[in-house]
């Protein structure tokens, strides 16, 4: 065994629940953990535990995108999602354009632009990534 493995091994056990998330119930401590971190650290990247929190972060990244994977979509499908979530129709929608606009953009016929995209990210306070 190598000088590192012995200095850390003592220590495993203490620290492996910080880095290991293996079911849900250990991946809603490790939130709980990474919110206790964001409060007492922000983004202070000089506080001695910024590394921590961010590290912690990676972790339950890798967990969320291995269990809970994202399905491949794209803008018109999430403008749909979102137009049903907010109750809205074709015609609520003026900043995309008309309703006839906006049918040819459900149906893909037409393509979101920039603006409609920046539009619709400050409308429904969304990234415009997921637009994209």
């Amino acid at each position: 065994m190598t000088m590192l493995l012995k200095e850390i091994q003592p220590h495993w056990a203490v620290i492996r629940p910080y880095f290991s998330i293996r079911n849900e119930a250990e991946y809603h401590q490790a939130v709980i953990r990474l919110n206790e971190l964001i409060d007492e650290v922000g983004d202070n990247e000089e506080h001695p535990l910024y590394e921590f929190l961010d590290t912690l972060g990676a972790v339950i990244q890798l967990y969320e995108k291995k269990q809970f994977p994202m399905p491949d979509v794209n803008g018109a499908e999430v403008l749909e999602y979102l137009m049903e979530e907010h109750s809205l129709r074709q015609s609520d929608l003026p900043e995309i354009g008309s309703q006839g606009v906006v049918s040819e953009i459900l149906n893909g016929k037409r393509e979101l632009n920039v603006r409609q995209i920046r539009e619709l990210a400050r409308r429904f306070h969304v990234s415009p990534a997921v637009f994209i």
